[in-house]
């Protein structure tokens, strides 16, 4: 191809390299700016970058000139995203659950070309994703979107639903049948994206995982549930479920040393009132979906939670201990003397 049916994306291509080969801290000489044209096929006089870079800075693009030594470097010096910005968006990739290991690489290609040659090298030495808990999905980012189309649509949904077994294989659920309800909020809650939506069948609103919902598709039906969903608040929603389990919805009182005052406001907020116990010890009252992982956290604290009611809450986590106790106890006849 001749170079000059190249030159009306002269302009274009200058953008590119300065997006490429400089940044803040990186500048590019006009000498060097004209080799790297000259590379994509187009020839350039020096003059006529000096207005080509005076008529990118009217446009809006920061690039700055100044004087090395001998030589005039030019760099764009601000971008959409900062670095810090990038990394933490590349931190938030590798680190989603939800977001599947080749995705996950997919996407932190696409962030390193919003920054520099030389700032995309530094993102690229942060990246590890490979031995990582995953989700095995790949169709996430499309189950997404296709429900936040439902959402804007007005429409339900239908989905198949699946969890894994022994044989680390996915098993539909209901052995296969289409769940069919109207989605009305996504959220993500411990590392996984849940969709809170209604279950016109149980009259009920639901959450699922949708990393574990295939085969999606909108239904040419209206949404229901809209009234039951403006009285939903999502953020006393995520705290009340934990791994977002669901169970029944109980007030709970708790008693916690103080050293856990840290810990309970990380899990429940500062709307709970604490009530000083003694000189060691506060209690709140809290609304708590009642689940095994909700006990479990309990006794991960030790002795520095315990809970004094209500009396059906305090005799499940003593059946969960005693079931454990069980479980763990060895028969006498196992036991050998040293």
């Amino acid at each position: 191809m001749p170079k000059s049916e190249n030159q009306k994306l002269k302009m274009l291509y200058i953008v590119k390299i300065l997006e490429e080969k400089t940044d803040s801290e990186h500048g590019i000489t006009l000498s060097q700016l004209l080799k790297e044209l000259d590379a994509y096929g187009i020839s350039a006089e020096r003059k006529s970058l000096y207005s080509d870079i005076e008529s990118l800075k009217q446009f809006g693009y920061d690039i700055v000139g100044e004087k090395c030594y001998r030589n005039y470097y030019y760099k764009l010096v601000s971008r959409d995203f900062e670095l810090a910005e990038l990394k933490l968006l590349v931190d938030s990739v590798q680190s989603s659950k939800f977001i599947t290991a080749k995705k996950s690489r997919e996407l932190i290609k696409k962030l390193e070309s919003l920054a520099s040659g030389y700032e995309a090298s530094k993102l690229s030495r942060q990246v590890v994703v490979t031995d990582r808990v995953k989700a095995a999905n790949e169709s996430i980012l499309y189950n997404v979107d296709l429900i936040y189309t439902a959402i804007n649509e007005n429409s339900t949904i239908r989905f198949q639903y699946f969890q894994w077994n022994v044989k680390k294989k996915m098993e539909l659920r209901h052995d296969g049948k289409f769940y069919s309800v109207s989605p009305w909020l996504l959220t993500w809650d411990d590392e996984n994206y849940y969709m809170i939506a209604y279950d016109e069948e149980a009259g009920q609103m639901k959450h699922y995982r949708v990393d574990k919902m295939l085969h999606i598709g909108i239904e040419n039906r209206d949404r229901v549930g809209r009234e039951l969903y403006e009285k939903l608040d999502m953020a006393c929603y995520t705290k009340q479920r934990f791994g977002m389990f669901g169970g029944e919805l109980v007030n709970v009182r708790i008693k916690f040393k103080n050293t856990l005052a840290g810990v309970v406001i990380d899990r429940f907020g500062t709307d709970p009132i604490f009530v000083r116990e003694d000189e060691e010890h506060f209690v709140i009252n809290v609304d708590v979906a009642v689940s095994d992982q909700f006990l479990g956290w309990i006794m991960s604290l030790g002795d520095g939670a315990v809970i004094e009611g209500p009396t059906e809450v305090v005799d499940r986590m003593k059946h969960m201990i005693s079931g454990l106790e069980r479980i763990y106890s060895l028969p006498d006849s196992s036991k050998t003397d040293n």
